[in-house]
């Protein structure tokens, strides 16, 4: 004569645990995360901190080693590259500097890519109808490193639309964060270097990398408007 009772908190159970583990229940975490992150960011900006305020006691590998969880931790927060970089080449120089940015890009890139994965692609899927979607989805799916490797070379995508938007194709991990890691390095090592050279802002080193961004920077517009048309056409 019980079993009816016990039947009822079951059934609520069950339903309720369908509705916070749902894809939409997932992606509207994830927008919360996000937002609440960016608010920090805009809040508390840890760009000071990782700029001016680094800590003396850390020093040698710890210190690169924290800067990079730290790089990591404020790019999945929407925190410019940019500027992350060049306090990597002000606080470490070119070579240590190098390995901080490159080491937390990947870290960053991992972390987005890991919440797009888990709360947002099984809500988001169902969503790429529009012919330009599902190109770009198949571009990713189909051949992500190479398509990763050439958003990453030439900046002419967020990096931060590129994680999320890698994250709700059928991407694989390993070529994702392959691909970001190789395809960093020019622009970034490009940045770290200005931001060792700040100093002696006449110098050929800081000039030569200045160019060297604004020439990546302008390939980037070139592909990004090719890419666009050709999409449209498929």
């Amino acid at each position: 004569m019980f079993e009816p009772v016990a039947a009822r908190p079951v059934g609520i159970a069950g339903r309720c645990s369908r509705v916070l583990f749902s894809p939409w229940s997932r992606l509207s975490l994830l927008v919360v995360l996000l937002a609440s992150a960016g608010a920090c960011v805009l809040v508390f900006e840890p760009q000071r901190l990782l700029a001016g305020g680094w800590p003396e006691r850390l020093t040698g590998t710890l210190a690169v080693l924290v800067f990079a969880v730290a790089y990591g931790v404020c790019t999945a927060a929407f925190m410019p590259r940019p500027l992350l970089n060049l306090a990597a080449g002000a606080l470490f120089g070119s070579q240590a500097g190098l390995a901080a940015a490159i080491g937390g890009t990947v870290i960053g890139a991992g972390i987005a890519f890991g919440l797009g994965r888990i709360l947002g692609q099984r809500a988001l899927r169902p969503l790429l109808r529009g012919r330009w979607l599902k190109a770009a989805d198949g571009q990713l799916s189909e051949h992500g490193f190479r398509s990763m490797l050439a958003a990453r070379l030439f900046p002419g995508v967020p990096f931060w639309a590129a994680n999320y938007c890698a994250a709700v194709s059928r991407m694989g991990w390993l070529p994702f964060l392959l691909a970001t890691a190789l395809g960093s390095i020019p622009n970034t090592a490009a940045y770290v270097v200005a931001g060792s050279r700040a100093a002696t802002p006449t110098s050929p080193t800081f000039l030569i990398a200045m160019g060297f961004i604004a020439l990546t920077g302008l390939g980037g517009l070139i592909v990004a408007w090719r890419k666009r048309h050709h999409l449209r056409e498929r």
